[in-house]
């Protein structure tokens, strides 16, 4: 993965500035997207060449009344109940997508973990650990960043739990 430097990133989205004011190495994936898409994630994996258990979603949830970020493999689903264990909560709901876009300052379907205007409680999959780098948003549909999962961790100050779900 090569590095961006600055002048590559001017103009580029909030999460690509953050890993490369962070000097964190990152490789830029951009794809065309397809609004009639069923999923965002699955998108990204098929139109990267890219195995789907290395792609992973941007989830907002509201755990016991707070924004939590979780960041599970595309190819699954959020484990809410998992989620609140995992921050020390009770119940966790999705939280509505006005609230998580206005949050993170990205739009539903562009949600990176990286560079949000809120930093917000980050719990990724720990499924991710398994792989060399993933894939996540860079904060507008068709645009990725690969990085290595303890990078992101670090980050964004994740937690590593069992959150997502086959």
């Amino acid at each position: 993965m090569a590095k961006k430097s600055k002048k590559q990133q001017s103009g580029g989205t909030p999460a690509t500035v953050a890993l490369t004011a962070a000097g964190t190495p990152f490789t830029v994936h951009q794809y065309e997207h397809d609004p009639a898409h069923p999923s965002y994630g699955e998108e990204a994996a098929e139109a990267m060449g890219v195995s789907p258990d290395r792609v992973f979603k941007t989830l907002v949830a509201e755990v016991d009344g707070a924004l939590t970020v979780a960041v599970v493999p595309v190819a699954g689903s959020l484990d809410l109940k998992a989620l609140a264990a995992a921050v020390g909560g009770k119940k966790a709901t999705m939280a509505d997508p006005a609230a998580a876009e206005r949050t993170t300052g990205y739009v539903r379907g562009g949600i990176s973990p990286l560079g949000q205007r809120k930093k917000l409680s980050t719990v990724l999959d720990d499924s991710a650990s398994a792989h060399d780098t993933i894939c996540v948003s860079a904060g507008r549909r068709g645009l990725e960043v690969e990085l290595a999962p303890a990078d992101l961790a670090k980050l964004t100050d994740a937690v590593l739990a069992p959150v997502g779900r086959a």
